[in-house]
C-alpha cells in the first residue's frame, strides 16, 4: 500500500523532539497563552517576514478574524464585497459570508487552478473592498496584474495561505531612478495586508490537532485580531469587542516550533518528488501541473536560529525559495474516476481536491445555477497523487509506472 500521506512517519521523524516539547508544556503547568505560543508567534512572523503573528484555533478562524477585524475598525461593513476564487476549498468563502460580507466568485485559470487574474476586474464594483487570494495546492497565486488592481481600486489583499506555507513570490523588477531594481523574494503570507495560515495535521507544516495563525504588518489590525480571538479582550475580563474563543494552545505551538526549522527542507523534498513526476509521467492523457519553475532564488542570504539552536531562514531573503511547495500534486484526466479506481486496485491511495465546487454546494444553494465552466471542469478531472517528504524512490517510481500504463 502506498499511502497518500503517512502522517505517522512524518511525525515520527521529529522524535524525540516532539515528545520532549509536549512534556515541557505538561511540566510547565501552563496550557494557553504562554511562552510556547509567544515564542512560536515570534518565530513564525520572522519566517514569513511580517511584524505580527497571532496564533488562532484553525485556518478558517484566521480568515474569519481578519475580516471581522476590518469591520470592527470601520474599513469594511456588512454587505461589502470580497473577490474570491470560484475554485477553492469552501473555507475561503465561509470566512466571508460568516462576516455578512458578500463573496464574489471569479473563475479559475485552467492552467494553474488559481484565480484567473484577467477575470477579476470585471467583477469589481463600488462595493468591492478586497480580494481574498488563495494560494491553492501549494502554488503562489500572486501576479503583477493583481497588484495593479489592488493599487488601482485601493483594495485590501487578504491571503489564504492555508496550503502554501513556505512559498516565495518574486515581484517583477521595479524602476528606480530609470533603472530596473531587482526585488527580493517575499513569502506568501507577507504579500498582502493580512494572511490566514492553517496547521491542520495534513498540511506541509501540521500540528497534532487543529491550529492556525494570522500574519500581518498592520499594528492596529493585529491588536484587534488578538483581542477578537480572545473573547474580544486585550485585558482579562475587559471586552471591547464581541469576540470569539479562537486560540492556539501551548502544546500545538511547542510542536510547531519543532517543525518550523525543517519546513524549507521538507518543502524542497516535495519539490524533488514533484519534479520527478513531471519529468517521468509520459501518459499523453495526463495533464500535469504547469509549474516547472520549481526553485526561485535570491543572491541575498539571511539565517537565524530559534531558541533550540535550530537554524532556518526566517525571511524571504534565503538562497533558496519555492514558487510551488506542492502541498498537493494535482493532475487532470478526462476519466478521473476510472483512474482513481485503477490506482485503488493497485494499492495506491489518491484523493480528489475538490469533487464539488463551492457554487454547487447545498450550503450556497443560491449559487447552484451559477456557471463557472472552468472550475466545474477542474472538479470533474482533478486527482491528487501521493506526495510527502517520506515517500521513498521505489514508491514514486511505482506511481509513475502505474500512471504511464493506464
Amino acid at each position: 500500500m502506498i499511502k497518500f500521506l503517512d502522517l505517522k512517519a512524518i511525525n515520527d521523524s521529529f522524535e524525540p523532539d516532539i515528545s520532549r516539547a509536549v512534556k515541557r508544556v505538561l511540566d510547565s503547568g501552563w496550557y494557553l497563552q504562554g511562552n510556547e505560543v509567544n515564542a512560536f508567534e515570534n518565530e513564525f512572523a520572522a519566517f514569513i517576514g511580517t511584524k505580527h503573528c497571532i496564533g488562532v484555533a484553525n485556518g478558517l478562524d484566521a480568515l474569519r478574524l481578519i475580516l471581522k477585524a476590518y469591520i470592527e475598525i470601520g474599513q469594511m461593513q456588512e454587505g461589502d464585497e470580497i473577490i474570491v476564487p470560484a475554485n477553492t476549498f469552501i473555507a475561503s468563502i465561509l470566512a466571508i459570508s460568516d462576516n455578512r460580507l458578500t463573496p464574489v466568485l471569479v473563475e479559475a485559470d485552467i492552467n494553474t487552478y488559481n484565480i484567473d487574474p484577467f477575470k477579476i476586474e470585471e467583477k469589481i464594483t463600488e462595493k468591492t473592498r478586497g480580494i481574498m487570494l488563495v494560494h491553492l495546492y501549494g502554488q503562489n497565486a500572486m501576479r503583477p496584474e493583481i497588484q495593479q488592481l489592488i493599487d488601482k481600486y485601493n483594495l485590501k489583499l487578504i491571503e489564504d495561505n492555508a496550503q502554501s506555507v513556505g512559498v516565495c513570490y518574486k515581484p517583477p523588477k521595479s524602476p528606480k531612478g530609470g533603472l530596473q531594481e531587482e526585488q527580493n523574494l517575499i513569502r506568501t503570507g507577507a504579500i498582502g495586508n493580512a494572511a490566514g495560515h492553517s496547521f491542520y495535521p495534513g498540511k506541509n507544516m501540521g500540528c497534532l490537532g487543529d491550529g492556525g495563525a494570522v500574519t500581518t504588518n498592520d499594528d492596529e489590525l493585529a491588536s484587534v485580531i488578538r483581542a477578537l480571538a480572545n473573547y474580544g479582550s486585550n485585558k482579562k475580563y475587559v471586552c471591547n469587542f464581541k469576540g470569539l474563543n479562537s486560540r492556539l494552545d501551548e502544546i500545538q505551538a511547542a510542536i510547531l516550533r519543532i517543525k518550523l526549522p525543517r519546513l524549507d527542507e521538507d518543502n524542497k523534498h516535495r519539490q524533488e518528488i514533484a519534479q520527478f513526476y513531471c519529468e517521468n509521467i509520459i501518459n499523453q492523457d495526463i495533464i500535469l501541473p504547469v509549474s516547472k519553475d520549481f526553485y526561485v532564488t535570491s543572491d541575498k542570504y539571511v539565517k537565524t536560529e530559534n531558541s533550540f539552536g535550530k537554524s532556518f531562514f526566517p525571511a524571504p531573503l534565503g538562497g533558496w525559495g519555492a514558487s510551488h511547495v506542492f502541498h498537493l500534486f494535482v493532475i487532470r484526466h478526462p476519466r478521473r474516476d476510472n483512474l482513481q479506481k485503477y490506482f485503488s486496485e493497485k494499492g495506491i491511495q489518491t484523493l480528489i481536491h475538490y469533487p464539488i465546487p463551492p457554487h454547487k454546494q447545498l450550503a450556497y444553494k443560491e449559487w447552484n445555477n451559477f456557471d463557472f465552466p472552468v472550475t466545474e471542469k477542474i472538479s470533474e478531472q482533478v486527482l491528487s497523487l501521493p506526495l510527502s517528504p517520506f515517500m521513498v524512490e521505489s514508491e514514486v517510481e511505482q506511481v509513475v509506472s502505474m500512471l504511464n500504463k493506464f
